[in-house]
């Protein structure tokens, strides 16, 4: 992790940031809905070091973009909280390797924040950095974006940074009614059900390794959201895949629950306890990422076997041999987080439904409803 900083090389540090080119301390800058504003454009072989960014809002409306080397494709496209580890508007004061966040208002729905990054994201001729604001307000922003520029550019085997955002509102279980380790949740998920069923992190394709994400729910359900199991398939389908995970919380390297603590590679930045039902979770492989020669396929099961209808959203971070595209981001109104109103109901609203797929049921599955039911019934 810290094997640069004692090496010396040639090199130029600079930064692109929002400093008041007046002179004055007016250091940001404003941008209009629908605008797009280029926060860097570094025309040189170097490497993005740190992104710091503060604001009062605008985390599911704004989306951060960067493109490499002249690709007409961005290779990050993320809402602007998600990208640091903040799901569903919130914000909130955490530490991990690669994120940190701190604000006065802890666990709160908007307000005031900074954020960092400290990826490094090295490119050989360009890097372009941009924030789009599709939300109807303006949106004032500060922003430092350090790097360094060499004449030579990284080395061949420096990988592209990527990161991308997926939802599914609600994901589409088979069994929402039934409860978390009920016996009826117990159905068998294998083999292509698994492949194609599983939420889905990250499907991408060409060289590179998978580095983590940052999983966020909100749990309609109330209860324990997880129990699902981690699976990423490597370089194509095969049964059962190279990586088989024991439960959601043990991939983000909890046991029994998520607790609300934030470690270096492993944590909540945002706690369900703390903020009436949303919870994000994030995991980085620092020491163990998961390398790919062709494809990835990184999923999660919602609950034992996608028995769970909440509301998922995920953002996956890789390297890769050369730029691709980050996949595409719903729309505003489809990526919106799902309030509560004031006496705790939830308030769905029919434009902000993104659900991918249903997970249609088996016969077995089909049969454990019907048990659940009687039960609940006779109970």
């Amino acid at each position: 992790m810290f094997d640069d900083i004692s090496r010396i090389r040639e090199g130029k540090s600079a930064r692109a940031s929002s400093w008041d080119r007046s002179g004055r301390n007016s250091d940001y800058v404003m941008i209009a809905p629908g605008e797009t504003k280029v926060l860097a454009d570094i025309q040189a072989a170097g490497s993005i070091t740190r992104i710091w960014m503060a604001q009062r809002g605008g985390y599911r409306e704004c989306l951060l973009r960067i493109s490499w080397d002249g690709s007409k494709h961005p290779s990050v496209l993320c809402p602007l909280g998600d990208f640091f580890c903040l799901g569903n508007g919130f914000i909130n004061s955490f530490q991990s390797a690669y994120f940190s966040a701190s604000t006065k208002a802890n666990h709160a729905y908007g307000g005031a924040c900074a954020l960092n990054c400290h990826f490094p994201m090295p490119f050989r001729e360009r890097a372009l950095v941009e924030l789009v604001n599709e939300g109807p307000k303006e949106q004032k922003q500060w922003y430092h974006i350090d790097y360094e520029t060499y004449e030579q550019g990284p080395s061949a085997d420096r990988g592209f940074f990527h990161a991308e955002f997926r939802r599914e509102n609600p994901f589409g279980g088979w069994g929402p009614e039934i409860a978390v380790n009920s016996p009826e949740a117990d159905a068998v998920n294998t083999e292509r059900d698994a492949w194609d069923h599983n939420y889905l992190i990250l499907n991408a394709t060409g060289r590179g390794h998978y580095v983590g994400c940052n999983l966020s729910v909100t749990n309609f359900n109330g209860g324990w959201w997880g129990e699902g199991d981690d699976m990423i398939w490597v370089d194509g389908y095969d049964w059962p895949p190279e990586l088989h995970g024991t439960g959601s919380e043990d991939y983000f390297g909890h046991a029994f629950g998520m607790q609300p603590n934030a470690f270096l590679r492993n944590g909540s930045s945002l706690h369900e306890s703390l903020t009436g039902g949303y919870q994000t979770s994030y995991v980085f492989h620092l020491e163990n990422p998961v390398r790919f020669l062709k494809e990835i396929r990184v999923t999660i099961e919602c609950g034992h076997a996608n028995h769970l209808a909440n509301e998922v959203s995920s953002t996956a971070y890789w390297y890769a041999e050369k730029p691709d595209a980050a996949a595409k981001v719903p729309s505003l109104a489809r990526r919106m987080p799902v309030l509560r109103d004031n006496a705790g109901h939830w308030l769905h609203d029919r434009k902000s439904i993104h659900t991918s797929w249903i997970v249609k049921p088996t016969a077995a599955m089909a049969a454990l409803k019907k048990k659940w039911a009687e039960k609940s019934h006779n109970g």
